[in-house]
């Protein structure tokens, strides 16, 4: 993976962890080039196409979940605090981009 584009990717913030209060419910998403992507990192999952055709082609991980590592590693993960009365329509906007 390229180091350089993971550094970029947290120095600029764009590793976020959105929380949904009062319940805790959480959403991790990076912000690669072709936009938002959905991931999990604890169970190792990105919504972006590299991260499909990689597994296909027996490739570990994209650059978004290593960012994510990174970020979680150095505390450099955005907080974004919602209301959970956001949480559907925050879901849907990040269906919709799928």
């Amino acid at each position: 993976m390229n180091k350089d584009k993971i550094q970029s990717i947290v120095s600029e913030g764009r590793v976020k962890l959105h929380i949904f209060e009062p319940t805790q419910r959480k959403i991790w998403t990076v912000v690669g080039k072709a936009g938002e992507h959905w991931i999990d990192p604890d169970s190792n999952y990105c919504s972006c196409p590299g991260f499909y055709f990689g597994k296909i082609n027996g490739r570990g991980t994209c650059y978004h979940l290593e960012s994510a590592q990174v970020a979680r590693d150095t505390d450099s993960v955005e907080k974004i605090v919602f209301s959970d009365d956001e949480f559907p329509a925050f879901l849907a906007g990040l269906v919709s981009d799928l």
